[in-house]
């Protein structure tokens, strides 16, 4: 894990290239079928660029969406093994159905159907790390199948203008101000893509339970849960705000924060964060930056991978392995 970090931004170096690509033609909507570490890239791909159409769809089969939205759409089987089951269920249906598809990956069985059935994919090297980890290669494989070569280029240039060890000592001081503490990460609609990703880190690489929510949506709700100052029923006989107290010790809030969000988000940011702490509850406020969206976007995951990797080492958890994954896989 600590290599596949240091050397992060060499994947960005990567120069796709689709097999079977003759006959695939051009497309404006898109479908990626991917698990875990394997649809980030395209979750991504949104934040960057909103107005792109593109679906991105996390289970077995394909979504029940009308045949007028599937149709030209192209289908991308996304799986860094090329094994994952759902994303296998979800290739094989495209192929039922006649929808034009590609897949991405290491190998594995969608490599053998892609080549069995003349579709469209491209092969990234298989260095041996973890899905999680590999979302430089992803990302410029997906911007490949959906055309957009300008960004590819501007990517490209993160291989030498994104510095890994540049971000270390962040992520190391989050992570011992986050010991003892369950994360709760916190960013705009827009940066949705970015807070799951940092939730995903802490739960795969730290080995702890870590939960996101965006804003505003989080205002209107979730917010409330936090709030050790609520109202205690003059009959209650039990110590009910020291119960409610406990339940809010375990929490630390880190907030993502874009200066390119609406004013009115980056007000609610502030505001959100006096009242948690007005309650005593700790809040972490990391700004997004760069040059540009994708320098934001993962300068920021850097620091995540930076904070739950030495959350990792704080509990004495192998960063790399996901044993419960494995052990859930033989279950099924």
């Amino acid at each position: 894990m600590l290599e596949a970090i240091k050397k992060f931004n060499t994947q960005f170096a990567f120069e796709p290239k689709i097999v079977n690509g003759e006959g695939l033609g051009k497309f404006s909507k898109f479908l990626v079928a991917g698990m875990g570490g394997s649809h980030l890239a395209a979750d991504l791909i949104k934040t960057w660029k909103p107005s792109l159409d593109l679906v991105v769809h996390s289970s077995y089969g394909l979504p029940e969406l009308s045949e007028d939205v599937l149709k030209d759409r192209l289908v991308i089987a996304s799986s860094y093994s090329g094994n994952t089951e759902e994303t296998v269920s979800a290739f094989e249906d495209a192929g039922k159905r006649g929808l034009p598809r590609s897949a991405i990956f290491v190998g594995g069985k969608l490599k053998e159907l892609a080549l069995k059935d003349g579709v469209s994919f491209i092969e990234f090297p298989d260095t041996g790390i973890q899905p999680r980890t590999a979302t430089g290669f992803m990302f410029k494989a997906l911007l490949k199948f959906i055309g957009e070569e300008t960004a590819l280029k501007e990517v490209t240039s993160l291989s030498q203008q994104l510095n890994p060890e540049t971000y270390e000592a962040i992520g190391r001081k989050l992570a011992e101000r986050l010991r003892g503490f369950v994360p709760i990460i916190y960013a705009s609609a827009r940066n949705q893509a970015i807070a799951q990703n940092w939730k995903i880190k802490f739960n795969e690489t730290g080995k702890i339970p870590a939960f996101y929510n965006i804003f505003p949506e989080l205002n209107h709700n979730e917010m409330t849960g936090f709030d050790t100052q609520a109202r205690i029923d003059a009959d209650s006989t039990r110590t009910d705000a020291d119960i409610r107290h406990k339940l809010n010790e375990p929490f630390h809030f880190v907030f993502l924060r874009d200066h390119a969000d609406h004013p009115k988000i980056l007000k609610r940011m502030n505001a959100t964060a006096e009242l948690l702490r007005g309650r005593g509850l700790p809040v972490e406020i990391i700004d997004l930056e760069g040059r540009d969206a994708f320098v934001k976007i993962f300068s920021s995951l850097l620091i995540a991978d930076w904070a739950a990797y030495y959350t990792a080492e704080e509990y004495g958890n192998d960063p790399n392995e996901v044993p419960m994954v494995e052990e859930f896989k033989k279950l099924i």
